[in-house]
Order: C-alpha cells, then structure tokens, then sequence
C-alpha cells in the first residue's frame, strides 16, 4: 500500500454520523484493501463525549473541539453529520477553504446553499461527496453525475420520503385515517416527534432542489418549488383511486422538456401498472427518464443509519481515491466542468399541463354534475371518467372525476366556480396524476 495515510474527521456523532464512525472503524481493512491505502478515522466532534464512548472510539479519536478537524492539516477529509444550516455551513465552507475535501449528508444545507458550497469547492480544488443527501442508501447521486453522465434526463419522478410512503401505504392497505397512521409511524421510529418536515412535503422538495440542479447544472430557489403535503389524503380519495385503477404517492416530479423545467412536490395518482405504485412501506425509489437510456429505476431504503452512512462512507472512499491520484476535485459538484452557479428558473406550476383527480361533495340534487361540467367545460376541461356515489346519509355526496390534460391555471379558474356553487357543500379535493 502506499505510504499515504487518508485522515477523516467526523463532525458530529449522531444516528448517522454514529453510524458512519462505526462503520469506518468495522471495515477499516476491507476499505483500506479497496482503496489502497490505510483509511484512518483520526478525529470525532461531539458536544456529548459519552457519545464517543459508547462507540467505543479509540483514546484520542473524541473530542469536543470542532477545530481540531478544520484546523488540523492532516484531516484529508471532513465528513459533516451535524444537519441543519448553521453552523453546518461554515464548517463545511471552512473545510473547502483549507482545501480539505468535504462528504456531508445535509440536504437542507445543499438545497438552501449549494451554490455556494460548490462554488467554494470549485474555487479551492477539492470535491463535495453529498450521495447520502438524497435517498439514503441508493446510489442516485453516481447514477447521475456518472452513470447517465451521456443523458439528457428529461424526467424525474421519485418517492423520496419514507415517512410519508409508510403512511401512505398504510392508509391503502388498511383504509386507517392520516391521523391514526402518523401516531404509529412515530412509535415505531419511522416519524420525527414533530412530523410536520416530513408530510407537509418540505423535506421531499429539498430533494428534488439537488436533483434538479444534478439533472440541469443550475439549483432552483427552493422556494420557488411548489409543495404540497400529505395531510389532506384521506381513505375516502384513496378508495376512489383504486376503483379508477391508481395509487396516491407523494412524488417528487421533475420534468425537463424543450428548455422549460418543472419541479414540485405534491401527492399524485400513479397507474397500478406503473413501478413506483408497488412501492410500499418506507422505501423509496427513483424513477428516471433519459434520451438515451430511456427507462431507469433505483429503489432502496430512503433513511436510517445503516444504509445513509453506507452512501457517506462511499462518498469518502471515492474523496480518497481522488486525492491518492493527485486529483482531488475530480468530480464538479453538479458533475459538470463547466462553472456552475447561477440559479434555475423553473417554469409556474399554472402552465403545468396533466391530468386531475377531483372529489367534489354536493348535495344529492338533479342537476349537479351538468353544473359541474357546465364550469370545466367552460374552461376547456374534459371528463374522461366519472362516479357519482348515491346518498349513504343525510348530507352531501362525493361526485369524483378523472380529467383529460389540463392546465394547471384553467384548473383553479374552473374550481373557483364549482366550489362556489350553492350545492357544493366543501372545497373541492384535486390530485394530480402523472
């Protein structure tokens, strides 16, 4: 083996970043043999020493002091686990300045801040591992900067929350309310105390941001991603997309066509047939459209220690081999030699064109659905199928329809006018399909 020793520094002894400091230290020689040279956890950052001990960390290797990794010129490779925005950020950017390469995990930090970090990283040389930022243990992020390195990716469509697609499938499987199956979600792990990142889509739509900029070369605002969450699905609309023949996912969707990207984050209606509907429990899965490779589907555990410290490990296996080879930097940060920067516009949701779910509850009268036709015709919108349930109570009754292609602004103005009629007894449901 070469005489060159790689040195990591850990910040941050989390779930994930326990995780990873593990896994450095039970392969050491199996990583070192494919490297080919010693792999070396030199340094762990965590405000909890108990933490380092409980791992088991040889002396030394803890410590509290987060400069003892940045400041150190024999930390090769800094790996970021701590989350959030700051300090993360100046960790990370202080690291690329000592020209240090850098693996984090942070997808919130590459959504708000990529730009910048890639840019710094750019600017000094040195590469950004960020695989297990998207899709925990899938290897999406290779897949796009090498792989299809030749594509041009035309579209996206991934599951890339595994809280939401437990709840989802659940919901599906055992016809259970939203409430009743998030309450169970926390208890087993799979959801956060405070859920709200999760099902109101905002941690699905940091994903796509990096997607988008790794399929384009430029990074949206993220606020410029239209989101919605989960919420507002009950069992009710997941009855009536089966018995049309669907599956209800969130979907992160990216679509790049003819110089216009779309990206948002909403739960849509899938075709059983289609691959992503037999997705079930917390995985996630990928679905990839290229010019050249047409059809290609990653799928995998989206989350959890084990599988998003494999992919940060992976990330810094691949920082050392570049600087064994005296080129570090190797791989531009959105895969792209050319600068990137800048920032993507994305086309408004209000010209995007697809398909609609809606369940209407009006009241169980002559006449309804003419007047609710009577408002989509009026704005060019055309039925494909329909259901109409008769009265199982007193109250309002659910009228459901399946779309031909629309717009996405003649949707509003049509249901601006069905939820003002005075038979419709609630706002109207819509679910976008694929």
């Amino acid at each position: 083996m070469p005489d060159k020793v790689v040195k990591v520094g850990l910040i941050g002894l989390g779930t994930v970043g326990g995780g990873v400091a593990q896994l450095l230290l039970e392969k050491q020689e199996v990583l070192s043999q494919r490297l080919g040279a010693p792999l070396l956890l030199a340094k762990a950052v965590d405000l909890d020493l108990a933490r380092g001990r409980a791992l088991g960390l040889p002396e030394g290797v803890c410590t509290a002091d987060v400069n003892a990794v940045l400041d150190d010129p024999a930390i090769d490779i800094v790996v970021e686990l701590i989350g959030g925005l700051e300090p993360a950020r100046a960790f990370v950017l202080r690291a690329l300045t000592a020209g240090k390469q850098v693996a984090t995990a942070n997808k919130a930090l590459l959504a708000k801040h990529g730009v910048e970090i890639f840019a710094a990283a750019r600017e000094h040389g040195v590469g950004v591992g960020f695989e297990a930022s998207v899709a925990g243990g899938i290897p999406l992020i290779r897949s796009l900067r090498g792989g299809l390195a030749a594509n041009r990716i035309t579209r996206v469509l991934g599951i890339l929350n595994g809280t939401c697609n437990y709840i989802l499938s659940r919901m599906t499987s055992e016809g259970a309310e939203f409430g009743e199956v998030l309450r169970a979600a926390q208890d087993l792990g799979y959801a956060e105390a405070d859920p709200t990142m999760d099902i109101a889509g905002h941690d699905t739509a940091h994903k796509l941001a990096i997607v988008a900029a790794l399929v384009t070369g430029s990074q949206p605002e993220l606020e410029a991603i239209p989101v919605e969450g989960i919420t507002g699905v009950t069992p009710l609309d997941i009855r009536f997309a089966r018995e049309f023949g669907y599956r209800i996912k969130l979907l992160a969707h990216l679509r790049n066509d003819n110089g216009a990207v779309e990206a948002r984050v909403h739960p849509a209606l899938v075709p059983q047939d289609h691959v992503l509907a037999s997705v079930e429990g917390s995985f996630n899965a990928i679905h990839i459209t290229g010019d050249w490779v047409d059809e290609v589907l990653l799928y995998g555990r989206g989350a959890g220690r084990r599988p998003t410290a494999s992919a940060v490990v992976g990330d810094v296996v691949d920082l050392a081999r570049d600087i064994l080879a005296g080129c570090p930097g190797r791989v531009p940060g959105l895969g792209r030699a050319v600068a990137d920067g800048g920032r993507l516009e994305l086309a408004p949701i209000n010209q995007a064109i697809c398909q609609y779910y809606f369940r209407v509850m009006a009241l169980d009268q002559p006449g309804v659905l003419a007047a609710v036709a009577r408002a989509l015709g009026e704005h060019n919108i055309s039925i494909e199928a329909v259901t109409q349930k008769g009265r199982q109570s007193a109250g309002p009754v659910p009228v459901v329809m399946i779309t031909h292609e629309a717009r996405e602004s003649d949707v509003a103005a049509a249901l601006a006018k069905i939820n003002a009629l005075p038979v419709v007894a609630e706002p109207t449901v819509v679910i976008r399909r694929i």
